[in-house]
């Protein structure tokens, strides 16, 4: 960069691409090209506050200034009023490191996002990035196993199964052929932490499976990435072969990304490895468990994005310095992410312990109708709806257990109280219907009968007995379903018929005196 040059960065993720930021781009270099101003654009990834997407910064003496949500139009006013040099303007929102919806979090796994060119091997290093392999490289793979396991890491896609148990699983497994899997077919609603990892920070990833190799002895590694997320793909496979022609990838440890067809239920492992396998996504019985014979047969380790992407800083900063973070078993930082009728959505990453109602109304600013928060629906599509009542829980895995809840993804979509939870209950056994992979008969059937008996409820024909009907439909789903798919679609239907009952047409219950 010539001296008296100008960097300027505008976001490449995709939720600011789908608000303008390569038109936005274009116009700050044609109108800084037509004035003579020198200016480099980075394209970085998003810093995760979408309501201010596309979000300009600028680099100067004093650190990067934001401009946000910037459109081409508002380019030539920004420019006079000195955008270059940081200046004020009424979009100007000061040092981005100051906007108290990021220095109020704990970013660990998100340290350089939005802060890095994302396939820029130089930068990667320059921030951090390679610490955790070389220290990993030094070591014994047993130990590498055992640092993520005194980290108290567990799996953030989730299922919550500590990953160094997992891990060592793998490694004590025989075979001359192992694998690492990620589980990129993020199709949660409510959540974009993986997409935006991999969009905007990829060799975090590829560093945190080059540990995971090392550590159980594989050679073999596949990040499974859902077909509607194109520029993860082409991000995943160009940082690849950068880290490949840089040597972080070669011989030792080959990767390679596939690309999912539409189906929700491949987001379950090991209907995942039917997929990679060429085969129809349909969920296997287990025993025997991924780690002992997973992908073509192979002791396989299966991990989320996010467990992936936390693997690095835990090698490189010790499990120490990450298991202090958190409450009680669940140990170091989430990417929560904020969805649904809010505000200010996006991205929050914090230590576990959080509540519901710090990040909703603290972070999130409450809803954007400006209506009263009804209902939040944490943990994807077969999550629970959290009432008020439980707002102040901490956000915690045991924690959200004891009251029929799940953290799981840390997608947190948020309803205000014009919603029909009646509705959304039906909505929750018709997805299950849809996309279940009908290979066992209480996902396949029960969730087509839940949709009628909901809808005979909502109708007002003997809603005693159907509610009755309901619920025992419900158990036979949990207790007898393959996987969670069928397992876990009670949660949305029994949490609204339980907190929401009037939306049932039922009698609203007396809470118990003591």
């Amino acid at each position: 960069m010539t001296a008296g040059t100008v960097r300027v960065y505008v976001p490449r993720d995709a939720a600011a691409l789908a608000c303008g930021a390569d038109e936005v781009a274009a116009a700050i270099a044609s109108a800084c090209a037509q004035r003579g101003q020198a200016v480099e654009i980075i394209r970085n990834g998003s810093r995760g506050l979408f309501w201010l997407e596309p979000m300009v910064e600028v680099a100067t003496p004093q650190g990067r200034i934001a401009y946000g949500p910037v459109s081409p139009a508002d380019v030539p006013a920004l420019l006079d009023a000195g955008l270059l040099h940081g200046s004020a303007h009424a979009l100007c929102h000061g040092l981005t490191d100051a906007i108290p919806y990021l220095a109020r979090q704990e970013r660990l796994t998100f340290t350089r996002m939005g802060v890095t060119d994302p396939l820029s091997l130089a930068d990667y290093e320059a921030h951090g990035g390679w610490a955790g392999l070389r220290r990993a490289q030094s070591m014994d793979g047993a130990a590498v196993v055992d640092e993520v396991l005194q980290s108290g890491l567990r799996g953030r896609g989730g299922a919550a199964f500590p990953a160094g148990i997992k891990w060592k699983t793998v490694r004590a497994a025989g075979g001359p052929q192992k694998y690492v899997v990620c589980n990129a077919d993020e199709g949660d609603s409510g959540t974009y932490s993986d997409r935006m990892t991999m969009e905007g920070d990829p060799y975090m990833l590829i560093e945190g499976m080059a540990i995971a190799a090392l550590a159980v002895g594989a050679t073999q590694g596949f990040i499974y990435i859902r077909s509607e997320y194109p520029h993860a793909i082409a991000t995943m496979t160009e940082a690849i072969a950068r880290a490949t022609a840089a040597g972080w990838l070669g011989d030792a440890f080959r990767l390679a990304v596939r690309k999912g067809a539409g189906s929700y239920v491949c987001g379950e492992e090991t209907a995942m490895l039917e997929s990679i396998e060429g085969k129809r996504g349909i969920v296997r019985a287990k025993p025997p468990l991924p780690a002992v014979q997973g992908l073509f047969g192979a002791p396989t380790v299966i991990n989320n994005v996010i467990t992936l992407a936390s693997v690095p800083l835990i090698l490189a900063q010790g499990a120490a310095f990450y298991r202090n973070y958190g409450v009680g078993r669940s140990h170091g930082t989430l990417p929560l992410q904020l969805a649904g009728n809010i505000k200010y959505g996006g991205l929050v990453e914090k230590a576990f312990g959080v509540t519901l109602r710090e990040l909703v109304f603290g972070f999130g600013g409450g809803t954007a109708s400006g209506r009263p928060v009804k209902a939040i629906q944490v943990g994807g599509p077969l999550g629970a709806y959290v009432p008020e009542s439980q707002w102040d829980l901490p956000l915690d895995y045991e924690a959200y257990a004891a009251v029929g809840a799940v953290v799981g993804h840390g997608g947190i979509v948020v309803h205000d109280d014009t919603a029909d939870m009646a509705q959304l209950a039906r909505y929750a056994m018709q997805f299950c219907a849809i996309e279940s992979c009908g290979k066992c008969t209480p996902c396949r059937i029960g969730s087509t009968r839940g949709v009628e008996v909901i809808d005979r409820i909502a109708a007002g024909q003997q809603r005693e007995q159907n509610v009755t009907l309901l619920r025992d439909l419900c158990d036979t789903m949990v207790h007898g379903s393959l996987c969670a798919m069928g397992g876990m679609t009670p949660y949305p239907v029994l949490s609204a018929l339980n907190h929401y009952p009037q939306d049932f047409g039922l009698p609203v219950q007396e809470p118990a005196h003591a």
